[in-house]
């Protein structure tokens, strides 16, 4: 099926670096992305990746985050 369609240049931004990502055609990419969109029911955006290890820093406390640059702020250099 032939359609037109415009694009959100953020979304024609993301579907240019997945082509070149994969050296896809653009309409190979356009309907692999549609078709992992569509399979995946009440998720709008992909989660990002947990990472291995524990926190450095509980960001979730804004006041410790202050205080932690505060504090790496006025540390000498060098030392």
């Amino acid at each position: 099926m032939r359609t037109t369609v415009t694009l959100d240049d953020d979304v024609a931004a993301l579907i240019e670096s997945e082509r070149a990502r994969t050296g896809e055609s653009f309409r190979d990419a356009i309907n692999r992305l549609l078709r992992r969109s569509a399979r995946q029911p009440g998720s709008t955006e992909t989660p990002l990746p947990l990472l291995p290890g524990r926190a450095v820093l509980d960001v979730s406390d804004v006041s410790t985050v202050l205080a932690a640059l505060d504090e790496q702020r006025e540390m000498p250099t060098g030392a």
